[in-house]
């Protein structure tokens, strides 16, 4: 794994002025793309959501939200961790706000439905406007939209595809009947 840095721009990161660490991972589903600076995550892109990175950016020692976001998505996919624990840096309405964080709270191998979500987050109309929030989620996975699912337990809108909406659910099932879905 290769970690590198490009000087950021002050759009690139809300104006702090930070440099900005990318890397590639390689999942059981694809090549990711995660984003972040020394203050936390900041993007995780699912495969086939990014263009390739300009191999001529400069190395520099991987941060440390950076490197901490490979260690747990390695326990992710190797079934041995049900939660990330990781310092995230999100930026978005107050409404997205409000539904990322309360994707958080569904727990490992569970599903819950667009409107159960809305009604969770006090908005019980809203579940449209939370299905338009996941789909702007930058954290997929760590904040796990996967797992919200339509009313009639269908697989619906994934930005990864419907198959890796599938790959997620079926992966955290397996992992948590081998784990007792323990929270590691």
């Amino acid at each position: 794994m290769t970690i590198r840095a490009m000087q950021a721009t002050a759009a690139g990161t809300g104006g702090t002025g930070q440099p900005i660490y990318w890397t590639t991972y390689e999942a059981p589903i694809g090549e990711m793309l995660l984003v972040a600076d020394d203050s936390g995550l900041r993007e995780l892109h699912l495969p086939g959501s990014f263009a390739a990175r300009d191999a001529t950016a400069a190395s520099t020692p991987a941060c440390v939200p950076l490197a901490k976001a490979v260690e747990q998505l390695d326990a992710y996919f190797a079934g041995n961790l049900t939660r990330f624990d990781l310092p995230l840096v999100l930026t978005g309405t107050a409404f997205q706000l409000q539904v990322w964080r309360a994707l958080a709270d569904i727990p490992f191998a569970k599903t819950e439905s667009y409107g159960s979500v809305a009604a969770r987050i006090g908005n019980p109309r809203a579940s449209r406007a939370v299905g338009m929030a996941n789909n702007k989620n930058p954290l997929a996975i760590v904040l796990p939209c996967h797992r919200v699912i339509g009313s009639n337990g269908s697989l619906v809108g994934y930005g990864g595809g419907l198959w890796m909406k599938d790959w997620l659910l079926q992966h955290e099932a397996a992992a948590a009947g081998r784990n007792d879905a323990k929270p590691h």
